[in-house]
């Protein structure tokens, strides 16, 4: 018997690399591939079959040159409607006229056929094909596997300007929280041979603006580990499946890379509680994804040394799955900063600024209250911009004056106001400041004015004297008092109202509305929390009909109280109101000793320097938006 032939394996064409072992075979190289294309060719062919038709046009040659308006000849061409019934055809062979019909879809161009019919399907082959080639390299599937990809960012310590905790300043507490979290990353082997594990995740909770991202790149910079960031709203796609590929590929990446860090912001955008029911569309995706970070984050083993950090605002709508232990097992909370934080802040972000003998950080701290350190960088930054704009050499007090007040307020608006219209303002802004002199309690008044800016025609700002974290009952009537006292001033003056009052309505329907379904402060309803946990939105679901009748009974009380309280002292004191109009109406707008002056009242030890514009964004002011202090009570800023 004759042997066989060795076989040898077959060797690569000149010019071609050889597969790497194991490497997927690409999608236009595999048999599915030129199925799909014959099918499709197919089904196109079949589609795109023209129909003509030709019966109806009639072309002859008469024997003689016949005569038709301003032309002549022998040649005609006429179409023969298909409704005809004029026996033509037995007419023309009675005087033997010679007849051919052309078969319709006769006379075209088999090639120019051929072209319309099969040239859509092989563009659009054509154009896969090229982008197929093109992410070939970009993992499995080529194509259509580049959509599973992370789109993460990654820092490294030559990604540039490296950030540590000297970097972060305000939020000392949350700080102290994540330095284990940076000692394990430099020095596992400290914690892992006494068999501690790293927490899983840490979730870092804080008010927009707070540093929640600043902190996180921190940590990465003092451990100096590979440190992977990305928004959550970058996981989901209209695709269902690609936000759980995307989840998978971050985390093998990471992984690879440890010990390394993973960031996610927003993390609301996908972590929302799991409906019970049935859902399709965009919630199946996130859904998805949700599932896949659960079950990523459930799988580390002790040695992989991945530690993920995701930050929120929200973290009352959080799935239950992401914050029990093995996952998000620590909560750190980032609050506003006191004013010594402040301060602290205010100096890392003017370590380049160059600043005039007469900027005290911190005075300007102490008229910042309630300010996060994202509103100091942009005070500064702004203070910078106005001292360039001036021509000056350094920034001065009188920059940050003017850059927090654009902060707060924005920018004048070109109006000019009538005599009269003017004149109600400035009643109706003295009444606001007045109450805040003369109400037991209030906040000192920094300013007062009738100059328009932003939505405002007028503003009076009040300043705490220190930074407050626990509201009395009797303080937060007097807010609800100086709120009222625009409309009160306006019925003292000129026995009317108008829609001027429109912000401070909203200021005190939501104070006097927290008081009583909030924090108690309602002698009939005792002290019940009525709002929806989480949000403190009022949520009339869980009370009964007579709960909400009284609630609103007792709002109403309290608001009338108060209007009547503001009343009162503006009409035994109508001679410093008069006096307080007139000298706001010369100068347009008023500091704080003159405030105290035009009216008389002698200024108190215990209140603050003057420093103009005092504008603290929890500090009361009127005629404005709405912004929420420490404690969620609804305040009004211009």
């Amino acid at each position: 018997m004759a042997s066989s032939p060795t076989k040898r394996p077959l060797l690569p064409g000149r010019g071609t690399t050889p597969a790497k072992p194991g490497a997927p075979t690409p999608f236009w190289r595999s048999r599915g591939f030129w199925i799909y294309l014959v099918v499709l060719l197919v089904l196109n062919y079949l589609v795109s079959i023209d129909i003509t038709a030709q019966a109806n046009s009639i072309q002859g040659d008469f024997k003689k040159s016949v005569t038709a308006g301003s032309a002549s000849g022998t040649l005609f061409q006429t179409e023969r409607p298909a409704f005809a019934t004029d026996n033509l055809e037995a007419l023309l062979e009675q005087h033997t006229v010679p007849i051919s019909a052309t078969p319709p879809g006769s006379g075209g161009s088999p090639l120019l056929t051929l072209l319309f019919s099969f040239g859509p399907a092989l563009l659009l082959i054509g154009g896969f094909l090229y982008l197929s080639r093109r992410t070939a390299g970009a993992g499995p599937g080529g194509f259509l596997g580049a959509f599973g990809q992370s789109k993460a960012t990654l820092y490294t310590a030559d990604s540039g300007t490296r950030i540590t905790f000297a970097d972060v300043a305000g939020i000392e507490e949350a700080k102290q929280d994540l330095a284990e979290v940076v000692d394990f990353l430099k020095m596992p082997e400290k914690y892992q041979r006494l068999g501690a594990q790293i927490p899983h995740g840490i979730l870092l909770v804080g008010a927009p603006g707070t540093g929640k991202t600043l902190l996180a790149r921190a940590v990465a910079g003092e451990s100096n580990r590979p440190f992977f960031s990305l928004s959550a709203s970058e996981f989901v796609e209209a695709i269902v499946g690609v936000g759980a590929a995307r989840v998978r590929d971050l985390f093998a990446k990471a992984k690879a890379a440890a010990p390394s860090i993973i960031f996610i912001d927003e993390l609301d955008a996908i972590g929302r509680a799991r409906a019970s029911s049935a859902t399709f569309g965009a919630n199946d995706e996130r859904e998805q994804t949700l599932n896949q970070i659960l079950t990523e984050m459930d799988g580390f083993t002790p040695n992989q040394n991945v530690v993920v950090l995701a930050a929120t605002n929200r973290p009352e709508v959080l799935d239950p799955a992401l914050l029990r232990p093995g996952r998000f097992d620590r909560r750190v909370t980032v609050n506003a900063p006191d004013k010594t934080g402040r301060e602290a802040i205010l100096k890392i972000h003017t370590r380049n600024v160059s600043l005039a003998p007469d900027v005290n950080l911190g005075d300007i701290a102490g008229a910042t209250a309630g300010f996060v350190g994202a509103d100091l960088r942009n005070i500064v930054n702004e203070a910078a911009l106005v001292a360039a704009r001036k021509g000056r050499t350094a920034v001065t007090r009188e920059d940050f004056d003017e850059a927090i007040e654009r902060s707060v307020l924005g920018l004048r608006r070109p109006i000019v106001l009538g005599a009269d219209e003017k004149r109600l303002i400035a009643y109706h802004e003295s009444g606001h400041a007045l109450m805040g002199l003369l109400v037991p309690g209030a906040d000192p008044v920094k300013k007062l004015t009738i100059v328009p800016r932003g939505l405002s025609l007028g503003s009076t700002y009040s300043q705490p004297i220190d930074d407050r974290y626990n509201y009395p009952e009797s303080y937060l009537r007097g807010r609800i008092t100086l709120a009222l006292g625009g409309r009160a001033a306006e019925e003292v003056a000129y026995g009317a109202v108008t829609t001027g009052a429109e912000s401070d309505l909203q200021q005190v329907n939501q104070i006097a509305r927290s008081m009583v379904a909030r924090f108690g402060m309602s002698p009939k309803l005792g002290p019940l929390n009525l709002t929806e946990p989480g949000d403190g939105a009022v949520a009339a679901q869980h009370f009964s009909e007579e709960t909400a009748k009284l609630l609103d009974e007792e709002v109403r009380r309290i608001v009338d109280e108060c209007h009547r309280e503001a009343a009162r002292l503006l009409t035994e004191n109508r001679d410093r109101l008069d006096r307080l109009a007139e000298a706001v109406l010369k100068k347009d707008t008023l500091d704080q000793d003159e405030i105290y002056a035009a009216a008389g009242i002698s200024k108190p030890p215990t209140a603050h320097p003057t420093i103009a514009p005092a504008l603290p964004a929890n500090g009361s002011s009127h005629d404005g938006d709405l912004a929420k202090d420490e404690v969620g009570s609804e305040v009004t800023r211009a």
